[in-house]
């Protein structure tokens, strides 16, 4: 995985982390279900976005690797098979 789409994972996986933790502090202050399940979206929504960078990247580094080594282009097949049942 590249370092930079490493590094933008790992921030939407922190940013995710933050407010499932508000979330948790919302439900132990007795807020609004509605306001708690709208920030359950939010976190929902930001976990979903970095898997799909994360699938994508790998998809990427598996096409890149099969055209650069077409003897290796069993192994990239695998990865790309393995990957997609997270889709």
């Amino acid at each position: 995985m590249s370092q930079e789409r490493h590094s933008e994972i790992i921030k939407r996986l922190k940013r995710a982390g933050g407010h499932l933790h508000s979330i948790v502090k919302m439900i132990e202050e007795g807020r609004s279900g509605v306001q708690v399940a709208q920030q359950l979206q939010a976190v929902e929504s930001a976990i979903e976005n970095a898997k799909k960078a994360l699938i994508h990247d790998h998809i990427e580094q598996c096409l890149d690797q099969s055209l650069k080594a077409p003897r290796r282009k069993g192994a990239a097949m695998r990865g790309f098979r393995a990957i997609t049942k997270y889709l």
